[in-house]
């Protein structure tokens, strides 16, 4: 799986860019077959949740598109990655469990 990491609007420390490339290599336990997944974090107009979190996760002929607001971009990739596992599996049930 290739990842990239984009921080909109705001400079990143190396250790959230490094908190949310180990959080995404989770996906790889769940489905194996993921081209890309982006991680797109920027602030948000919201005073209680100013940290939005995006991911677009590549996936054969569907792209799976996860978008969250938390307090914390730690919070918000983590949310994320939660929801966006939930729709790998739900992607695996359609396209690769036949019964």
């Amino acid at each position: 799986m290739k990842t990239t990491f984009t921080a909109r609007h705001f400079q990143s420390s190396p250790e959230l860019k490094e908190f949310c490339l180990s959080a995404v290599e989770k996906l790889d336990q769940f489905f194996d077959k993921i081209i890309v997944c982006d991680i797109v974090l920027r602030p948000g107009q919201d005073d209680d949740n100013p940290a939005i979190a995006e991911l677009n996760v590549k996936v054969p002929k569907t792209l799976l598109n996860v978008s969250e607001e938390a307090p914390t971009y730690e919070q918000a990739i983590g949310t994320a990655v939660d929801n966006a596992v939930r729709q790998i599996r739900k992607y695996k049930t359609k396209h690769y469990e036949h019964n």
